[in-house]
Parts: structure tokens; sequence; C-alpha cells
């Protein structure tokens, strides 16, 4: 006889009913743990009410509830919302993600205008691999892995289209980022800028961007940067076969001095390292993937036939395949790509370009850096070498992959990509919080303290679990992501003039320059001054 017990209830379809399933289900979890208890005290009893459930322990309890909260917040409502607001921008940009590739390109090769403060500007390319460096992280290998063991193949198609919407998003951001950065304030001709500086000088919020501010400090300079720590600590660990205890306190130690050296440095520094980490990390990563799809030849168009008809099959259809795959592609993309979370620009603001749009453009071609290539290359690598998928996710799936291809010193090169990807991610997460602590505070102390702070963090990620961190840390980024778009919805509207009046120069043969006196309406605006008032402000600049 089945002795289970099932709850089922009835509501009409909306969030109440939503909080409703998540309470019910943790009542449910809770209430067979204390019957189980019951039972070992006393075995006499009858068995336990509902023998299906799993044991969990108070801490387990705890992340299965983040987690499933988590769930319905990406699901029903973060999701449809950067889909929705990313949509909007491909329409009002006339797809200008697509429409000005070409014009990305020359961009990112052109050299920095002259520093106001005399010393070396950072470049476009340069404010591009500090974002590159934070959004190419370890989800670019376990991300992906995880997102085709549980969505299937399908999954990378869902995660290209994510690309392709948003990088109207990060257009969009970014170029507002520019338009409303400031000066850096330590007499080097730095800047900084992002989400939080234009919530406070274009929407005249200032609670909303210290908000924001908040909240990437924590996510980004503290929970990711101990994630990566965590990440590189263990691959090395595996990789080199150690099971020693001073190994891992050993590790953190080494990178924790590594990021001192390079965030005591500021943020040319930090431009300096990633200017050539990011492309070398790129191009070891590409090489060994273009390797195993060159060895894997023959079986491309069986990987490209999977991977679309992952994503429309009437296999996947009628079993419901679909929808993880759409979830896994989608969620997975956000994840790796950043677009419309609020975090690149805080890196495209320390550019300087002559125009807004240039930087915008810039950060969109990251979308397309990070998941068409990246990520890509990832979905191919365990795609065409078809390994088991059941049991198994995340690096170790990529790794196993790439050893069945090429061999066991595969696994090793791995590991250097993972420590380059993971280390470089440190560098561009610090970076978000300092730009951000310098919005909220000009208190000398704060800043050195930050940094004292991030370099224990990562100590200590390297030494332990960070299950529930990780999972909260979704949560904040969810809620970032939320508090940004709520700001570059109703801004965009100056962004899309910024690049009807980049457009109109180009159509005139002129490399675009903007200065404020062009559009005199806009208010908050501190940089981009009239050419004349520019050259006076250099010239008084220059040393006697």
């Amino acid at each position: 006889m089945d002795r289970r017990v099932r709850f089922v209830t009835y509501c009409t379809p909306g969030p109440k009913c939503l909080i409703k399933g998540i309470l019910f289900r943790k009542l449910y979890g809770i209430l067979n743990s204390m019957v189980r208890a019951g039972n070992d005290a006393h075995p006499d009893r009858s068995p336990c009410l509902f023998p299906d459930a799993p044991q969990r322990t108070p801490m387990s309890t705890l992340d299965s509830l983040v987690v499933d909260v988590n769930d319905a917040f990406w699901t029903y409502l973060l999701i449809p919302l950067v889909i929705c607001a990313g949509l909007y921008f491909t329409v009002r940009s006339k797809a200008v993600q697509l429409r000005l590739f070409p014009e990305m390109l020359r961009v990112l090769r052109s050299k920095a205008e002259p520093g106001e403060g005399g010393g070396k500007p950072v470049s476009s390319f340069g404010a591009f691999t500090i974002s590159a460096a934070a959004r190419v992280g370890t989800g670019n290998i376990a991300g992906v892995a995880t997102a085709v063991t549980l969505g299937g193949a399908g999954a990378v198609f869902w995660m290209w289209v994510m690309a392709l919407i948003g990088g109207a998003s990060a257009f969009v951001e970014s170029a507002l980022a520019q338009l409303y950065k400031v000066r850096g304030g330590d007499g080097s001709g730095s800047y900084r800028g992002g989400p939080a500086y234009y919530m406070q000088r274009a929407l005249g919020k200032r609670w909303l961007g210290v908000l924001f501010a908040v909240t990437i400090t924590v996510t980004f300079g503290f929970v990711f940067n101990s994630v990566q720590s965590n990440t590189i600590a263990a691959v090395a660990t595996n990789s080199f076969g150690s099971d020693a205890q001073w190994t891992t306190p050993l590790i953190g130690l080494l990178l924790a001095v590594l990021l001192g050296l390079a965030v005591f440095g500021g943020v040319k520094r930090i431009s300096s390292v990633t200017t050539v980490l990011v492309p070398v990390m790129a191009v070891i990563y590409l090489l060994l993937g273009t390797a195993v799809v060159l060895l894997n030849l023959g079986d491309v168009p069986r990987v490209l036939g999977d991977i679309v008809g992952g994503a429309f099959g009437f296999k996947e259809l009628t079993a419901g395949g679909i929808g993880a795959a759409i979830q896994q592609g989608i969620r997975r993309g956000m994840f790796s790509n950043e677009a419309g979370l609020g975090s690149a620009p805080n890196a495209g603001a320390t550019a300087e370009v002559s125009h807004p749009v240039k930087q915008g453009l810039v950060q969109a071609l990251g979308v397309f850096f990070d998941t068409l290539l990246i990520c890509s290359m990832t979905a191919f690598i365990i795609l065409t070498t078809n390994p088991g998928l059941g049991g198994r996710q995340g690096a170790d799936l990529t790794q196993d992959a790439l050893t069945d291809s090429l061999g066991g010193w595969a696994g090793h090169v791995l590991t250097l990509v993972v420590f380059m990807l993971a280390f470089s991610s440190m560098i561009g997460n610090y970076y978000y919080g300092q730009s951000n602590i310098e919005f909220m505070t000009q208190r000398r102390w704060v800043l050195p303290a930050y940094r004292v702070l991030v370099l224990a963090v990562v100590f200590l990620g390297a030494l332990g679990s960070v299950s529930v961190v990780w999972n909260l840390a979704d949560v904040f980024m969810g809620f970032m992501a939320l508090v940004n778009l709520a700001a570059i919805i109703p801004l965009s509207v100056i962004a899309f003039r910024l690049l009807d009046d980049y457009v109109a120069q180009r159509r005139a043969g002129l490399d675009p320059v903007f200065t404020r006196d062009r559009m005199p309406d806009l208010k908050g605006v501190e940089c981009w001054a009239p050419a004349t008032t520019r050259d006076r402000e250099r010239e008084l600049a220059r040393p006697v």
C-alpha cells in the first residue's frame, strides 16, 4: 500500500500562488525531518509519514530555501524583464548591436584620447579588457557545462539568442555610464562611473545609487571573489593530486599577494594587467577548443543539429525538455555576459573616448566575445567529444572532454586557463567595488580598508565551501539587475539621442566627438566640456 501523502494546493496562478508553493515545499521538508527524528528515537512507532522526502540539515534547508526563492525570482520576474528590456532596446536602436558591428571593431582598435590630467589614459581596449576580465570567468567553463547537462544541447542556442538581445542592453548602460562619468579625483586623469552615478546624476535619486553601490560591492567585491579563489584552489589541488592540509592555505595566500600587487596600483595598473591577461587567456582556451573541434570535425554537423534540434525539436517539446533548454540557456547566458546587470558599465566609464557611444559599442562587442566565442567553444568541446552527461556537471565535465580528445596534458593546461580566467575575474570584480565605494564616500581610509577586506576574503575563500554564499550571491545579483533596469529603461531615450548624434557625424565623414553643449538640456553631465574649455584645462594641468 502506498502510504505517501502529497500536498496539493489550488490557487490562481500568480505571485501569491508562487509564494504559497515555496512555503508548502519548505513546510513539507521540515515536517518530514521532524517525523524522521522521532522515528529514529522511537523505532517501534509507525514509519515516516513521507518516506520519499530527503533528510535535511538546517544548513541544507537554508540552502534549499535560497535556491527555491532564487529560481522563482529569476524564472518568473528577472528573466522575462531582461528579455523584454533587451527587445525594446533592440527595436528602438534599430538593432545597434548588429547594425554597427564593423564600427565596434574600428573603435576597439582606436587609440585613447589625451588624458586631462596629463597621464596615460585608459583606452577603449583597456576598459574592454577590464569588463571582459570580470565577465569571462569560471562560468564560461563550469557554467556552460552545467547548462548543457541540465538543459541539453538546445541550451546553447538560447545562450546565443540571449547574447544577441543583450548586446543592445549592454550598449545602453555603457553609453550612459560614459556620459555621466566623473573625474577620479586623484590627479591622474582617470575616470569612474557606472549605474550608481547615472542614477544620481540623471535620475536625481542618490538613494537608489547608494542601494546599487552597496549591492554590487558585496556581490562582486566579496562574494564572487571568494568563489573564484575557491575554484582556483579546487582545480589546482585536483590537477596536482595534492591532499596536504597546507595546499589550499598556500594557494589562498599566493592569490591574495598577486591580487594585492594589482589592486594597490590603481585602475591604470588593473588596466595594464588585464590588457595582457585576458587576450592570452582567450587565445589559449580558443586554441584548445579549436584543436578538439578539428579532431572531431566530422561531428560538427551533428553538434549543430543537436543544438538547433534541442532548442525546437518535437521530442523536447513533448518531454518538457525545451523549457529546461530555454531556462538554462537564458539564465547561464545572463550570468556569463552580464548584459543589463549593471556591472560592465563600471569598467566602460573608465575609458577616455571622444564620444560616449564608442564605449557603448565596445561593451556590446564584449557580450559577443564572451558568449559567442568563449562559451560556444566550451559547448563544442563537450558536445563534439559526446561524453556521458549523467551525474557530472561543471568544470570537471569540460576537463574530461579535453582529456578524452587531447590527452592528460590538456587537463593541466585547463588548470592554467581556469587560473587565468578566475584571477582576471577577481581583478575586474575588485574594481567594480572600488568604483562604487568612491561613489558612496570620499573618506581616505575606506578604500584601503576595502582592499584589505577583499584580500582577506580571497584567502578565506580558498579554504571553504561556498554553496550557500554562491546561491545568496545569485539573489544579490538579481536584485542588482532589477535596480539597474529600473534606471536604464527610462534613461534609454538619452542613449538613443547619443546614438543618433554619433551616426550623423559618421555619415558626415567625421570621427565623432561629443561635448555637452551639443545637448544642453541634459543635467548632471560633469565631463564632456566644450573643446575650448577642455584645451584650457589641459594647458593649466601641464607642469611648468
